[in-house]
């Protein structure tokens, strides 16, 4: 499986079989991670047989053996959730291509406990974890905006260009809002993303999807 098609079939999934995470899956997560945090630099972090980074409340009502996390950390820049939106994406979809099922959560986890055990810096702020792991199902879709709620194009769009509105479409976003605004002219993209709860993280991620989609040697952002 590839990211692309990894895309298209990960959907969200809270309930997970008690199944560990083999030590060559850790491996290859943490290599990716590695190279996410040097490329981006930004501070992820793979947590595995621990479930206390996710809220009690969270993990009594309606999720199940959430025992392998990744936190998304990084220093106190503007563009910080950007970042962890986009590498965040690519490490989620990595891990599907390895099998594994996941789920994004923003809000409902525990930071402190994440901090501890993610290692991660005091200076470094945090803003989310992914949860990872075999799940008892693969989730299902979710409701989707049409290409023409989501996008424009100066003129008659290029494959690439429906290409990449569709890809982004699939991707999650905080609330399933999809509040964002993808324009084309020529080869030339902008990507906007109505301010709200996790807006910074939501276009990261979107950027990211549209990018796979569209293959990112045809165009380029204004």
């Amino acid at each position: 499986m590839d990211i692309d098609q990894a895309i298209r079939e990960r959907h969200t999934v809270r309930i997970y079989k008690k199944t560990p995470l083999p030590a060559e899956i850790c491996k290859q997560l943490n290599e990716r991670i590695k190279a996410i945090n040097e490329g981006l630099d930004v501070f992820m972090s793979l947590v595995t047989n621990d479930y206390s980074a996710l809220s009690t409340a969270v993990r009594i009502t309606f999720s199940k053996n959430v025992n392998n996390y990744i936190v998304l950390s990084g220093k106190n820049e503007s563009d910080l959730e950007e970042k962890l939106g986009y590498g965040g994406a690519d490490i989620m979809l990595y891990a599907q291509t390895l099998g594994l099922n996941s789920w994004w959560v923003s809000g409902t986890y525990n930071k402190g406990n994440a901090r501890e055990k993610g290692g991660i810096p005091g200076s470094n702020l945090i803003k989310g974890i992914i949860i990872i792991g075999y799940g008892e199902n693969n989730g299902t879709p979710h409701k989707s905006k049409s290409t023409i709620d989501v996008s424009s194009y100066s003129g008659n769009p290029p494959f690439w260009f429906v290409r990449g509105v569709g890809t982004a479409l699939l991707a999650p976003t905080a609330m399933n809002r999809q509040a964002f605004l993808i324009k084309g002219s020529g080869d030339k993209v902008s990507i906007t993303y109505d301010k709200g709860p996790c807006s910074g993280l939501d276009l990261g991620i979107i950027k990211y999807h549209f990018e796979v989609g569209a293959g990112r040697e045809n165009f380029s952002y204004e």
